[in-house]
């Protein structure tokens, strides 16, 4: 073995305890070294034998990796002579920046000037849930999905024609799907539509990106509910979009703040049957001043009805949409809280006059979800299932929601815990000497999770609260959770 190959070969290390493979390994080891430059363009490798020996493994461990390198051409075999390292890299080898240069002082890309404001003006969502426990928001009841039902669902169609659901599949979502979309918002939420109006997109983040996109210029104000939602403000935010916090209370969205604020606005970013996170119900006398507003200022309306599904005291309000007049709307909803968050299946009903738009970027640029999964849920919906299970989710969530509210009345006085009628969170308001942050802070440290309501705000509000979330909780769970919370030396002051 050559001294400067062995030297350098022999100093690899195999991981016996690795979830790699030993040939996976070496194969990474050997090309570190090509691209670090410590073999040079013609520097010749030992013997498969000789390497194997040296390294500790099997000789077809050794030919495995040697044999991806030549498929990469970083490697060259010569017959009769060996293996060696390719000419090719001489000039075209990755620059490797000086051992005395800093980490910090390596050129960083540059972003967009977009992007670079954007990323400053996030709000947070590293907090999003991922275990059910006593108070997570935004999760279902996973414990309750028909998976059973689901499973047979899926088979089926993984056995069926390929064509159908192996493909690229249609941009704009499943036909079927589509279809099935805009009868369950004609039947169930009082929306007339046509099947052409829904755009099936990747979850409702990839509806707000898109909205952002094709409606936003840089600059262009966006009125949007303070508290409010976190996802849909970073994307529109991503989009140049310049928010403007509007004030919420009890009836929704105040109007004339946000006239006040920025009368020539271009989106209105609401959730109107229940306000993320209060929990408020839009009154109508609001929703149509919104709809005069957006008239006037020639705008459009983005309404998020992320749960509206799960109203379970009497009939829920209809959908902002439904009394949408002059096409002002963009209805976007999602699967993610009526089945499961992981589908990432979610849609955007958008006006007539938007129609031609969408379809246009939907055939240029995007890709609609797995095929596949659009068919499970089609199937779904089309059998029943669907309704079946809202109306029992419904049933489940008003039983949950009773035990939180029957716990509630152990938590001290300072503490006081919004009804609600739809949905699976709830607020908790805070008198005002109360930490939200200690509060969060000393729950978590006892595996109880609670978001504090500056977490939604664009700007700092004078209430002081926590948001309950009850949905993906168990009844003992819910139970222990309040014990927890009523116990925090930061409510007991």
């Amino acid at each position: 073995m050559k001294k400067k190959a062995g030297a350098l070969l022999s100093s690899i290390r195999i991981e016996r305890g690795s979830d790699k493979k030993i040939s996976v390994q070496l194969y990474m080891a050997l090309r570190e070294i090509i691209l670090s430059g410590g073999l040079g363009a013609g520097d010749r490798l030992p013997a498969s034998r000789t390497l194997a020996r040296e390294i500790g493994v099997s000789r077809t461990t050794v030919i495995d990796a040697v044999d991806r390198l030549i498929a990469e051409g970083m490697l060259v075999s010569k017959v009769g002579a060996g293996t060696f390292v390719s000419d090719i890299l001489e000039h075209q080898r990755p620059a490797v920046p000086p051992a005395t240069q800093s980490q910090g002082a390596v050129a960083q890309p540059r972003l967009s000037h977009t992007i670079t404001h954007a990323s400053a003006s996030y709000g947070p969502r590293s907090w999003l849930p991922h275990e059910t426990r006593a108070f997570v928001t935004a999760l279902p009841a996973l414990d309750a999905f028909p998976r059973t039902h689901w499973a047979r669902i899926s088979a089926r169609h993984l056995r069926g024609a390929p064509d159908e659901i192996m493909g690229y599949g249609q941009p704009q979502g499943y036909q079927r799907l589509r279809q099935s979309i805009a009868s369950h918002l004609h039947a169930v939420r009082g929306i007339q539509c046509r099947p052409e109006q829904i755009f099936v997109t990747g979850g409702a983040q990839q509806a707000f990106s898109l909205i952002g996109r094709v409606l936003l210029n840089a600059g262009d104000r966006v009125w949007y509910e303070n508290p409010g939602a976190v996802g849909a403000r970073n994307a529109f935010v991503a989009c140049g979009g310049v928010l403007t916090p509007v004030h919420v209370d009890d009836e929704g969205m105040n109007i004339a703040d946000g006239l006040q604020q920025a009368p020539h606005f271009r989106l209105a970013f609401v959730t109107p049957s229940h306000q993320q996170p209060l929990g408020h119900v839009m009154s109508l006398p609001r929703r149509l001043e919104l709809l005069e507003a957006a008239s006037q200022a020639q705008a459009i309306i983005v309404e998020d009805d992320y749960d509206g599904e799960f109203h379970f005291d009497g009939r829920p309000q209809p959908p902002l949409k439904s009394i949408d007049t002059q096409d002002r709307v963009i209805y976007v909803g999602t699967f993610s809280k009526t089945l499961f968050p992981s589908l990432r299946l979610g849609f955007m009903l958008v006006p007539e006059s938007l129609v031609s738009v969408f379809d246009s970027v939907f055939a240029s640029w995007i890709s609609s979800p797995p095929t596949s999964t659009q068919a499970i849920v089609a199937d779904f919906m089309e059998e029943g299932q669907f309704a079946t299970h809202i109306r029992m989710m419904r049933r489940l969530y008003l039983a949950r929601y009773q035990v939180l509210m029957e716990a509630a009345q152990a938590l001290p006085d300072m503490v006081r815990v919004q009804e609600t009628s739809s949905g699976f969170h709830t607020m908790a308001f805070l008198d005002s000497r109360i930490d939200e942050h200690a509060v969060v802070a000393q729950a978590e440290a006892q595996g109880v999770t609670i978001a504090p309501l500056s977490r939604y705000c664009l700007e700092p509000v004078q209430q002081k609260g926590i948001v309950l979330g009850f949905g993906s909780a168990a009844p003992d769970d819910i139970l222990s959770g309040m014990e927890v919370l009523s116990t925090l030396p930061a409510l007991n002051l």
